[in-house]
């Protein structure tokens, strides 16, 4: 299979690696961390609902706090920031701030913003708590890439993070109930390169039909 390696996109996706080693004098401003976090927000979400909400964690005395929620992991404490990424239970609920401002910037009618309000609130409240989960977290999957990606692309490292005690977490930043979280994803400077990792070949895991 023949890849072109000269694209920008399939180059960022190959630098990606998982890194864990990280310079603690290496500092991003919060201002970079806003920029990047606003152009991962242009990752689908089911129903356009934007199920995720995020806490960033620069503060070092609260990333060592967290490090002790996150199973000990160093990259916790020594990158420039951690981004916890949240799932929200009750998104539906902006769906009319959403579909109004889809109105405003010509992306759709009135009537088709108005349809989708009515279904809207007759599916989602009426949802199991475990499905509005679900849709948060494949949502939270889909930001989660992409914001890895725009900060290879600016020459940042990353790592996500699922081993961590949630129910902690969710306790120390008290969390309301319709927030959850979902992954951390600690962002800087590499202090050492990542490992390789390979990957299965694609005849083991794809089927055309």
């Amino acid at each position: 299979m023949t890849v072109n390696v000269e694209s920008p996109v399939v180059k960022v996706m190959q630098e990606r690696k998982s890194v864990r080693a990280y310079d603690p004098d290496f500092k991003i401003s919060k201002e970079e961390l806003k920029e990047m976090l606003a152009l991962a927000s242009t990752a689908p979400s089911s129903s356009n609902l934007q199920s995720w909400n995020f806490i960033v964690i620069q503060d070092q005395e609260v990333k060592k706090e967290l490090r002790a929620i996150a199973n000990n992991q160093a990259q916790v404490e020594t990158s420039s920031a951690i981004i916890a990424v949240l799932g929200n239970i009750d998104a539906y609920k902006n769906v009319e701030k959403i579909y109004t401002q889809n109105v405003e910037e010509g992306h759709m009618d009135e009537s088709i913003k108005e349809r989708t309000i009515e279904n809207t609130y007759k599916v989602y409240p009426n949802a199991p708590v475990e499905a509005r989960m679900n849709i948060a977290s494949y949502d939270a999957g889909l930001i989660s890439m992409q914001l890895m990606l725009i900060a290879k692309d600016r020459g940042y490292d990353t790592i996500p993070m699922g081993g961590f005690d949630k129910a902690k977490f969710a306790e120390r930043f008290e969390l309301p109930e319709h927030l959850f979280p979902i992954v951390l994803i600690a962002v800087g400077k590499a202090a050492a390169p990542a490992f390789g990792t390979s990957r299965l070949p694609l005849e083991d895991i794809a089927h055309f039909i």
